[in-house]
């Protein structure tokens, strides 16, 4: 099978290689998915510069989409030819979805309704799921106020939808005209440039010195600072996904404490098994409505990785980067 391949951490142009593959075989309890489709996220980005490498060839992307066209003992031969979407394709693995196949436990392919194409779908596993678990820790929105970062990412788009839908009204912080008009398509109401603006001084305008109920924030190592300008509300909550600094990162005990405020913290990759159905479950039914917006910023094909990656990395392209195989 074409694939694209590292063996060593370093640049996307120094250590992507294109090239032939053998195509794997579906093991018991496993699916072998002929993907038209495979998602780039930081994520990935990140592990090929500098994380260890759980194998000799690793094939990067969790994400991606495509047809059921083998399976392993134990998996009901009528998934054959069914559309999927995957999650966690390259989580503790070698071999992802930056290629032609990929072979994984059945439980990884989910079916996709006919009316989504792999495209979108290739954004689901990592951006939709953590938008849907984000919002899912920070409780009840409905006439709250919610500040989501960084609102035109692939996870802050679907962050800000999925938010006013539960009745919130959405501050988003954004770092340009561009991606503040992405952002509001996607629900934000009150735009915030952080480059330009005091975030904390805008958000006490916004809500009259209220501050906001939640935080869905995507770099704690800046939205740590908010907490002492009061941007978070006495009793409020932040729930957090990431953070450009993953060493220390300080907060202030006293703010914490007199503010009663809570921190929620977590990975996509390592939901637990009832997160993890409640966020498949979701996403089904949003789907199936038609409910959310799906942004593609960029396509590229297989060939083309090593720009695919560079587009991630500059961090130029508005909505999701995706590498289609079809």
């Amino acid at each position: 099978m074409k694939a694209v391949w590292y063996s060593q951490n370093g640049a996307a142009a120094d250590v992507l290689t294109h090239g032939d593959l053998p195509t794997p075989e579906p093991g018991p309890g496993e699916v072998r998915v002929k993907l038209a489709s495979s998602g780039v996220n930081p994520s990935d980005v990140k592990s090929r510069q500098s994380r260890p490498l759980p194998g000799a060839k690793i094939i990067p992307h969790s994400d991606g989409a495509g047809v059921i066209d083998a399976v392993g003992n134990g998996v009901d031969r009528q998934r054959i030819g069914q559309r999927v979407w995957v999650w966690n394709g390259q989580w503790q693995r070698a071999w992802g979805t930056a290629c032609e196949y990929i072979a994984l436990p059945q439980a990884h392919a989910v079916a996709l309704p006919e009316h989504i194409d792999f495209a979108s779908a290739a954004c689901f596993g990592i951006p939709a799921l953590t938008a849907i678990q984000a919002i899912h820790l920070a409780g009840n929105l409905n006439n709250k106020t919610v500040l989501v970062t960084g609102a035109s990412s692939a996870v802050g788009h679907y962050a800000s939808q999925l938010a006013k839908r539960a009745g919130a009204r959405v501050l988003g912080t954004v770092g340009s005209a561009a991606r503040g008009a992405h952002a509001h398509a996607g629900g934000v109401s009150d735009l915030i440039y952080y480059k330009t603006e005091s975030v904390a001084q805008r958000i006490k305008e916004l809500t009259k010195d209220q501050g906001v109920d939640a935080i869905i924030d995507m770099d704690f190592s800046t939205t740590s600072a908010y907490l002492t300008d009061g941007v978070l509300r006495p009793q409020g909550t932040l729930v957090c996904y990431g953070s450009n600094n993953a060493g220390d990162v300080a907060v202030n005990f006293r703010t914490m404490l007199w503010r009663q405020l809570t921190l929620k913290f977590f990975i996509v990759y390592e939901l637990s098994a009832s997160d993890r159905d409640h966020g498949l479950r979701t996403l089904h039914a949003l789907l199936t409505s038609n409910s959310l917006q799906h942004s593609i910023g960029a396509r590229f094909k297989l060939a083309d990785m090593i720009k695919a990656h560079q587009a991630v990395e500059q961090g130029l392209v508005i909505g999701n980067v995706v590498v289609t195989l079809e």
